[in-house]
Protein backbone atom coordinates (compact mmCIF):
# COMPACT_ATOMS: atom_id res chain seq x y z
CA UNK A 1 0.00 0.00 0.00
CA UNK A 2 1.21 3.47 -0.78
CA UNK A 3 1.45 6.16 1.93
CA UNK A 4 1.85 10.10 1.98
CA UNK A 5 4.09 11.00 4.70
CA UNK A 6 3.21 15.06 4.64
CA UNK A 7 5.93 17.25 6.47
CA UNK A 8 4.22 20.09 8.44
CA UNK A 9 6.21 23.11 9.05
CA UNK A 10 5.22 26.34 11.25
CA UNK A 11 5.52 29.87 10.14
CA UNK A 12 6.28 30.71 14.22
CA UNK A 13 9.68 28.56 13.97
CA UNK A 14 13.19 29.88 13.94
CA UNK A 15 13.31 28.48 9.73
CA UNK A 16 11.27 27.64 7.21
CA UNK A 17 13.50 25.54 5.09
CA UNK A 18 15.73 22.43 6.43
CA UNK A 19 18.92 23.60 8.25
CA UNK A 20 22.41 22.13 6.40
CA UNK A 21 22.27 19.28 9.70
CA UNK A 22 18.56 18.58 8.66
CA UNK A 23 19.03 18.16 5.03
CA UNK A 24 22.30 15.68 5.54
CA UNK A 25 19.96 13.58 8.54
CA UNK A 26 16.68 13.53 5.72
CA UNK A 27 19.87 12.45 2.38
CA UNK A 28 20.30 9.47 5.48
CA UNK A 29 16.86 8.60 5.65
CA UNK A 30 16.48 8.83 2.18
CA UNK A 31 18.85 6.56 1.24
CA UNK A 32 17.62 3.92 4.16
CA UNK A 33 14.26 4.07 2.04
CA UNK A 34 15.33 3.66 -1.38
CA UNK A 35 17.64 0.52 0.49
CA UNK A 36 14.54 -1.28 1.80
CA UNK A 37 12.61 -0.71 -0.70
CA UNK A 38 9.98 1.53 0.39
CA UNK A 39 11.00 5.00 -0.95
CA UNK A 40 8.41 6.10 -4.14
CA UNK A 41 9.13 9.38 -4.47
CA UNK A 42 9.50 12.97 -2.45
CA UNK A 43 10.25 16.27 -2.40
CA UNK A 44 10.14 19.64 -0.98
CA UNK A 45 7.96 22.61 -1.42
CA UNK A 46 8.48 26.13 -1.84
CA UNK A 47 6.84 28.70 0.89
CA UNK A 48 2.99 29.03 0.70
CA UNK A 49 3.09 32.41 -0.01
CA UNK A 50 4.14 30.98 -3.81
CA UNK A 51 1.39 29.25 -4.42
CA UNK A 52 -1.95 30.20 -6.56
CA UNK A 53 -5.03 28.34 -5.84
CA UNK A 54 -7.23 27.95 -9.34
CA UNK A 55 -11.28 27.56 -9.05
CA UNK A 56 -12.84 26.27 -11.96
CA UNK A 57 -15.94 25.47 -10.47
CA UNK A 58 -17.51 28.49 -12.00
CA UNK A 59 -18.28 30.14 -15.69
CA UNK A 60 -14.22 30.87 -15.43
CA UNK A 61 -11.27 29.71 -13.83
CA UNK A 62 -10.24 32.13 -10.58
CA UNK A 63 -6.53 32.23 -10.21
CA UNK A 64 -5.57 33.29 -6.59
CA UNK A 65 -2.08 34.20 -5.29
CA UNK A 66 -1.09 32.67 -2.21
CA UNK A 67 -2.27 29.05 0.32
CA UNK A 68 -5.78 28.45 0.04
CA UNK A 69 -6.31 29.09 4.04
CA UNK A 70 -4.37 31.09 6.53
CA UNK A 71 -2.44 29.10 9.18
CA UNK A 72 0.35 28.93 11.19
CA UNK A 73 0.82 25.29 9.89
CA UNK A 74 1.45 24.11 6.17
CA UNK A 75 2.82 21.47 4.00
CA UNK A 76 6.71 22.10 3.78
CA UNK A 77 7.66 18.65 1.72
CA UNK A 78 6.51 14.72 1.38
CA UNK A 79 7.60 11.17 1.17
CA UNK A 80 5.50 8.65 -0.92
CA UNK A 81 6.42 5.55 0.27
CA UNK A 82 5.22 2.08 -0.45
CA UNK A 83 4.95 -0.04 3.09
CA UNK A 84 2.81 -3.38 3.82
CA UNK A 85 0.67 -1.97 6.29
CA UNK A 86 0.42 1.08 8.92
CA UNK A 87 2.58 -0.16 11.41
CA UNK A 88 5.58 0.21 8.97
CA UNK A 89 4.32 3.61 7.54
CA UNK A 90 4.32 4.69 11.02
CA UNK A 91 7.23 3.31 12.06
CA UNK A 92 8.71 5.03 9.31
CA UNK A 93 6.65 8.48 9.78
CA UNK A 94 8.69 8.34 12.94
CA UNK A 95 12.03 8.04 11.78
CA UNK A 96 11.10 10.58 8.61
CA UNK A 97 10.03 12.69 11.96
CA UNK A 98 13.33 12.85 13.37
CA UNK A 99 15.44 12.96 10.29
CA UNK A 100 13.45 16.62 9.34
CA UNK A 101 12.89 17.93 13.14
CA UNK A 102 9.05 18.34 12.05
CA UNK A 103 5.75 16.87 12.27
CA UNK A 104 4.73 13.91 10.11
CA UNK A 105 0.81 13.15 8.84
CA UNK A 106 0.78 10.06 7.81
CA UNK A 107 -2.17 9.12 5.04
CA UNK A 108 -2.73 6.02 2.97
CA UNK A 109 -3.73 6.91 -0.73
CA UNK A 110 -7.22 5.45 -2.05
CA UNK A 111 -5.56 3.05 -4.11
CA UNK A 112 -2.83 3.39 -6.55
CA UNK A 113 -3.19 2.06 -10.28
Amino acid sequence: MHYLLSVIDTTTGPTGSATDEEMADIRVFNDALKTDGTWVFAGGLAAPDTATVIDNRGDAPLFTDGPFVETKEYLSGFWVIEAPDLDVALRLAAEASRACHRKIEVRPFLGVA
